[in-house]
């Protein structure tokens, strides 16, 4: 019996204690039957206003208002602590005693209310509720007072279900339970050792958290059992709630990073660890975050019975519940900040690790940190794919190997289901999976266990974040997928949209907060190959047939007008064949606005996405003109910067369109321009070739300046086979120029002249010459052909034999070269420069810096003479 008591004034204590604390106004909601049931005395058992009896004798009475019942508590609750308050402890014990008195007639006469009684306190009393007791049993998981005489014992009783009929057990009672609720990785864990190392750094070792979770444990309790008979250690506030969250693209490996943390931090949380995966609550509009809640609650033992109606409240109990307990609570796939706020716990030392496609940016308001995981690298994807599929696999053949992980983009699922497929099917080799991914019609099919791999796709994995996105963005995703870039702006996005930029930059952001695009240094976004894949698929299935070849021509005007702009911008006297008078008219012109970008810098950044918007345009049909037209103004690039492989296919797209557009000019034009990657690839038959088609393509087209230029090209060709030829050709292009006023056509032939006549032993008659397109290429105020002139001039001075104006013009030459970012004729300068050092044996000390700027720049460029350059370095001993 003295149990009995003592359990019904814990219960009227907790039930105070509650009235005078924040959860009141959710929880006075709740059926408080208990205080209601027979026994519970009779009207006018107390005439005071704070402890008015709820019902008399047999049970509960018909019609009995629960309001009165809630209003009498709350009385009696307030009047105890304003008697404490005051410093009359005799009366609020006596309220207490006199509804304790109540409480224990109707825990005598009905067993299932103990059970009732205790799963209440435990519910709403928090870890360290304070009650007040002289002497006796404590029933709760926890007590402290201030001054504690004599023995301590603590028993922990288990869990009875208020339902059950029966008896009063008799045996102990479970309370505060530790959760361990983190799901265990079924597969062993490797690589993202800096990611973890951040994650340790963010909520820092054991040591490095002020204070113990709970009260002071006592031996023989069980796990979560707390008393505080012994003074808790002090919580101060350099152990703050830490929250931290794994953003990335869906697959990159977020859960699996945050469960694998969670498993080597248990030390660090002695209280438990809790764990919500949102997706499996999305579908529950508007309740996916009281669910939350509630499934933390009941983790931390309160049960569906005392578990309050409303979001406010369960997140007011969470707070308390987990207010003296030092707990990791991992929520996964959350959607928006508002998700996690509620499932903050309170206790000093505590941490939030969230894993989202989005970085969830108003969380840093509180405090939160960010990680990006990215796909792995080589070899990090490498290892995973040694790691599920056995390290003999990927040794048998490494090169199909590294291939395979690549066309996966790192991406860790990806690997692994590209691991589950060899695996399971022993006929398959790397060599053959990577086979099939090699193919972009394919490769989503091939990253599928196929029509029983149920969610184990990378479809599967892309479709429900597509899925959710609003129709704006779902649209935009799709034309990503179709677009020929890679990296994406607003501006493109929305020649692709056929929209605004305004319009499309939201969308933009929404596709990258949800994990489908990665914004890049420089402000613009990324796709990764497989997300691009799925929305080309998309695409496919959901756009009308003709959409892609629609978006196509957008993307292609838009680019050939920004490009057409960057050439006039770099040099507007240059020769060009497109007429765009129409298509730039009235345009606004970046290049010439204050601050806007310099033209071969933006030339430069965008080469890839020229170069695959050539290509978009050249598979689609009725695009030939805009597509030549684009390929003849990005060769500017190349006149000041040599990457060849780009420039070569560039131009010969360009070329094939010219000819199936029937425009003989550009095609003359383009295929002239050909002949010089061909010629410094060393593919001089296919020069030869390209130039005798420009040749006749000129003579059809009947444009003086045209035919002078491409006399030109024929002559270089010829400086490599035939000096007479070549001084043929360039006397026959210095008369074209000079009879159709070309003044800079002219001033350049004569350059070229210059040139030819100094390979043809002739070396007097050259410096004349070339001082004279020196004077009249400065006159034209084209500082790259001047400086090249003043190159040539350096040479001949070395023919001459004057080494001290050899060097001195060719020095010069090069750091004007330079300057303009003529780099191919910088390198040749400077290896000018160093032959004759070698030669002479002047100024030696300084060929290794010649060289070696000059070696980086073909490399750069993908030319044939950086390996010799390396080779002469090494020799050189400067390598």
């Amino acid at each position: 019996m003295e149990e009995l008591a003592a359990l019904a004034m814990s219960g009227v204590t907790t039930v105070f204690g509650l009235v005078v604390s924040d959860v009141w106004e959710q929880a006075k909601a709740r059926d408080w039957r208990l205080f209601r049931r027979r026994g519970g005395g009779v009207e006018g058992d107390r005439p005071d206003a704070a402890g008015t009896a709820v019902g008399s004798g047999g049970g509960d009475r018909d019609g009995q208002d629960t309001g009165r019942v809630v209003g009498e508590l709350e009385a009696a609750g307030r009047e105890v602590a304003a008697a404490r308050a005051a410093g009359d402890e005799t009366a609020a014990r006596a309220i207490e005693a006199h509804w304790s008195e109540r409480l224990l007639r109707v825990l005598r006469d009905d067993p299932a209310a103990v059970a009732e009684l205790q799963e209440l306190i435990a519910a709403f009393g928090p870890p360290a509720t304070t009650a007040y007791h002289f002497g006796g049993v404590n029933h709760g998981p926890a007590f402290q007072g201030s001054r504690i005489h004599g023995d301590i014992n603590v028993t922990v009783h288990q869990h009875r279900d208020p339902a059950a009929s029966g008896p009063v057990p008799s045996g102990p009672v479970r309370s505060g339970p530790r959760p361990d609720q983190v799901p265990a990785l079924t597969a062993a864990f490797v690589n993202r050792t800096a990611d973890l190392s951040e994650l340790d750094r963010w909520f820092g070792p054991p040591a490095a958290r002020t204070g113990t979770a709970g009260g002071a444990t006592v031996a023989g309790t069980a796990p979560g059992a707390t008393t505080s008979a012994a003074p808790a250690p002090a919580r101060t506030a350099s152990a703050p709630v830490g929250i931290g969250v794994l953003h990335g693209l869906p697959g990159v490996g977020k859960t699996a990073t945050a469960w694998h943390w969670a498993a080597t931090a248990r030390d660090q949380f002695p209280d438990g660890q809790l764990y919500v995966d949102f997706a499996a609550l999305r579908g529950q509009t508007g309740g996916d975050v009281s669910e939350a809640v509630a499934m933390c609650l009941r983790g931390l033992g309160v049960t569906d019975t005392y578990m309050p109606g409303s979001l406010q409240e369960r997140a007011a109990l969470f707070r308390s519940r987990t207010a003296d307990r030092r707990l990791l609570v991992v929520l996964d796939d959350v959607g928006e900040p508002a998700q996690v706020r509620p499932l903050v716990p309170k206790g000093p030392g505590s941490a939030v690790l969230v894993t989202s496609q989005s970085p969830l940016g108003e969380l840093v308001l509180d405090g939160a940190r960010t990680l990006a995981l990215r796909p792995l690298d080589r070899d990090g994807a490498l290892r995973l794919l040694a790691e599920r599929c056995g390290a003999d696999t990927v040794a048998a053949d490494p090169a199909a190997a590294e291939h395979l992980v690549a066309l996966c983009g790192g991406l860790p699922v990806a690997l692994r289901i590209a691991a589950a497929r060899l695996l399971t099917d022993p006929s398959l080799t790397t060599a053959a999976l990577a086979g099939e991914l090699a193919d972009e019609n394919r490769r989503l099919d091939a990253l599928s266990l196929g029509p029983l791999g149920g969610d184990h796709s990378m479809s599967a994995v892309l479709n429900p974040t597509y899925r959710l996105l609003p129709t704006g963005a779902a649209r935009l995703y799709r034309y990503l997928g179709w677009h020929p870039c890679r990296t994406h702006d607003a501006d493109t996005s929305a020649a692709a949209l056929g929209a605004t930029p305004a319009e499309t930059a939201p969308l933009l952001g929404r596709l990258a907060a949800d994990g489908l695009l990665e914004r890049t240094t420089d402000g613009r976004y990324h796709m990764h190959d497989l997300v691009r894949l799925h929305a080309r698929a998309c695409a496919d299935a959901e756009e009308p047939a003709t959409g892609e070849a629609a978006l196509v021509a957008r993307v292609l005007t838009h680019f050939l007008v920004l490009t057409a702009l960057a050439d006039r911008a770099v040099r507007a006297d240059r020769l060009r064949v497109a007429d765009l008078g129409v298509l730039l008219n009235g345009v606004r012109d970046p290049f010439a606005a204050p601050g806007g970008p310099a033209p071969l810098t933006w030339l430069e950044s965008r080469s890839a996405d020229l170069l695959a918007v050539l290509r978009a345009g050249a598979a689609t049909g009725g695009l030939d003109t805009p597509v030549w037209q684009l390929a003849e103004a990005y060769g500017v690039l190349f006149l000041h910067q040599r990457t060849l492989g780009p420039w070569r296919e560039s131009l010969e797209l360009g070329a094939a369109a010219a000819a199936s557009a029937l425009a003989p000019a550009a095609e003359a034009r383009l295929r002239s321009l050909l002949s010089r990657p061909l010629l410094d690839l060393g593919e001089d038959d296919r020069a030869r070739a390209a130039l005798d088609r420009a040749l006749a393509c000129a003579e059809v087209a009947g444009h003086a300046v045209l035919s002078a230029s491409v006399r030109e090209f024929d002559g270089r060709y010829w400086d490599r086979h035939d000096p007479a030829r070549a001084i043929a050709a360039y006397r026959a292009s210095l008369e074209l120029n000079t009879r159709a006023g070309e003044a800079r056509g002219a001033a350049i032939a004569t350059y070229f002249l210059g040139c030819a006549q100094d390979a043809a032993g002739e070396p007097a008659t050259a410096l004349e010459t070339l001082r004279t397109a020196h004077r009249s290429l400065t006159d034209c105020r084209d500082r790259r052909m001047a400086a090249r002139a003043t190159a040539a001039l350096g040479i001949v001075h070395d023919h001459l034999g004057d080494t001290e104006a050899a060097m001195r013009d060719l020095e010069d030459a090069a750091t004007t070269l330079g300057a303009e970012r003529a780099t191919h004729y910088e390198a040749q300068a400077l290896v000018a420069l160093a032959d004759i050092a070698q030669r002479t044996g002047v100024r030696t000390a300084e060929t290794p810096e010649w060289l070696t700027r000059a070696a980086d720049v073909h490399e750069a460029g993908g030319s044939p003479l950086a390996p010799v350059l390396r080779e002469r370095l090494r020799v050189l001993g400067a390598e």
